[in-house]
Order: structure tokens, then C-alpha cells, then sequence
């Protein structure tokens, strides 16, 4: 008999299929292999972007109108919990092909921008059309690589929030400037594996001033904690003896233990005899966008 509280040893008392809870290779046929292999390469699937289109709305000004696309962001191949999305015109896509073709004219020979429509732009079935096609544009420009490893494509998809959340930081409307920052965040940590590690930088420094500046230490100090190791692998000085100093003073402020990151910073302001300014991060964050 088994001891008490221990599993019997007995290989009788396994299924003949298995072995310690798993499948025996030996007892299964060539064809539940290869339908097990399957299963695996599924459950392995590389990571990729989705996009899609799933709304638009005509915007109209005083001496114009126009649509706007809602366009949706997320990660296959893993869950995603998180489907962020930004708005832009057919204009701003007009504007991205451009500036690809001038970089990677002959990759993007079958990759075609919908044309623009001379009459009938919105008309309901005119826009659920150009909705499909763009969001197959996206698709296809994703699935070119040098498009998708380009600073074009990112700036694409957060240039214009990142944009309009440093005016609301230099006009010190912190809250709005932080929930347009968030939605950067976001779509910059979903292109990453196809970006710069330093992609981030300069979202997560704003966050960085903006929860300082609303007298939220403990998330400046972890944004800015985040920031840090990207900017001291690429040497990114400026970032990097700013971020330095706002993590010594709310160090100091929470009772962290910051005799490293003192040391860290006195050893670059010695060690760069005055070739580097240094700013606060505020300075460097506020004139990224200047």
C-alpha cells in the first residue's frame, strides 16, 4: 500500500495513456501528434497588431467639413484586454503615405492608399466603404516590415495626442494632459516589440511631471522608474540626469532609499564637465515639443 499521503508509485495504477498526468507519446496514433503539434504552434502564435475600424463621425466646422475614423489598436496572439483607439482624417493617412514613400518607395509598390473621393464623401455607404479599406490599408502596411519597424508608423498612431497633451501640460491642465498621455502609453507598449525600446521615454516623463505637478509622488516616481532603464541603455542624457534628479526628490520625499540613483547623478554631472545642460525633467519634457 501507498504511504498515507502519497500518491500510489504502482505504474499500474496510471492510465495506460498517461504518465503522471500527461499524454504518453508512445500510446498516441501519428495523427493525434500531429493534431497535438497543431494545438501547440496555435497556443504559440507570435505576437501581432489588429486594427480596426469600427466607427467614423462627420465633424463640421465653421468653414469645413469632414470624417473622422475611429481607429482601434490591439495585440493578437496573446490576451488583450486593452483595446485603446485614437481618431484620425482621411488626411492624416494621406499624410503617412507620403512620408513612407519617400523612405520605402519600392517596398510599398502593392500597398495603396484608398483614393480620395471627389463627390459623395459622405454619404453613409461612401464612409462605411472607405472604413473597410482603410483599416485593409493598415493591415497591409503592418504586414510590410519596414513599415512596421518605421517611427512614421508609431508617430501615426500618437504624435497628435502627444502633441496636444504637452499644450495642456505647459497650460498646467495636468488631469486632461495625463488621460491623453495614457492613451499614448498604451499604443506605444503595443508597438514595442517592433519599435525603439526608448519609444515610451517621452510619454512616461510627462506622466512623470504631470502626477508631480498634481502632487501624486508615488506615480511620478513610478513612471520615472520606468523610464529610467531604457534612457541609461541608449544614453539618453538629458532624460537621463533629469529623470535622475526628479527620482532623488521624491526619493527623499516617500523615504525611498536613493543613495544609488545620488551617486548615479553626481557621477554623470562629473563625469560630463559641463558638455550636458541640465534641465529638470519638466524643461525636458515641455521643450521635446516646442
Amino acid at each position: 500500500m501507498a504511504e498515507p499521503g502519497r500518491g500510489s508509485e504502482d505504474p499500474n495504477d496510471l492510465d495506460p495513456m498517461t504518465a503522471g498526468g500527461r499524454p504518453s507519446c508512445s500510446g498516441l496514433t501519428t495523427k493525434e501528434l500531429q493534431k497535438n503539434l497543431k494545438l501547440a504552434k496555435l497556443n504559440e502564435r507570435p505576437v501581432r497588431l489588429l486594427f480596426e475600424i469600427p466607427s467614423s463621425r462627420v465633424v463640421e466646422q465653421l468653414l469645413n467639413k469632414h470624417v473622422v475614423y475611429q481607429i482601434v489598436v490591439m495585440r493578437s496572439g496573446s490576451f488583450d484586454s486593452c483595446r485603446v483607439s485614437v481618431e484620425r482624417r482621411y488626411n492624416d493617412f494621406f499624410q503617412l503615405h507620403r512620408k513612407l514613400l519617400e523612405e520605402f518607395n519600392e517596398e510599398l509598390e502593392d500597398v495603396l492608399l484608398p483614393r480620395k473621393l471627389l463627390t459623395g464623401n459622405f454619404n453613409p455607404e461612401s464612409i462605411l466603404e472607405r472604413r473597410l479599406a482603410l483599416q485593409d490599408y493598415l493591415a497591409k502596411l503592418f504586414a510590410t516590415r519596414c513599415v512596421r519597424h518605421s517611427a512614421h508608423f508609431s508617430e501615426f498612431f500618437t504624435e497628435h495626442e502627444q502633441k496636444q497633451a504637452h499644450v495642456l501640460l505647459r497650460a498646467g491642465q495636468f488631469t486632461a494632459a495625463l488621460e491623453l498621455l495614457q492613451t499614448v502609453l498604451e499604443i506605444q507598449e503595443k508597438l514595442l516589440p517592433w519599435q525603439k525600446s526608448t519609444l515610451t521615454v517621452p510619454a512616461l516623463s510627462a506622466i512623470a511631471v504631470c502626477y508631480r505637478d498634481l502632487d501624486e509622488p508615488e506615480q511620478a516616481f513610478s513612471a520615472a522608474q520606468r523610464a529610467l532603464p531604457p534612457v541609461r541603455r541608449y544614453g539618453l542624457k538629458h532624460y537621463r540626469a533629469a529623470l535622475l534628479e526628479l527620482l532623488v526628490d521624491l526619493g527623499y520625499q516617500l523615504g525611498r532609499p536613493v543613495a544609488q540613483l545620488q551617486d548615479e547623478l553626481t557621477a554623470l554631472r562629473n563625469g560630463e564637465r559641463g558638455e550636458v545642460c541640465f534641465q529638470s525633467l519638466k524643461e525636458v519634457v515641455i521643450h521635446k515639443f516646442i
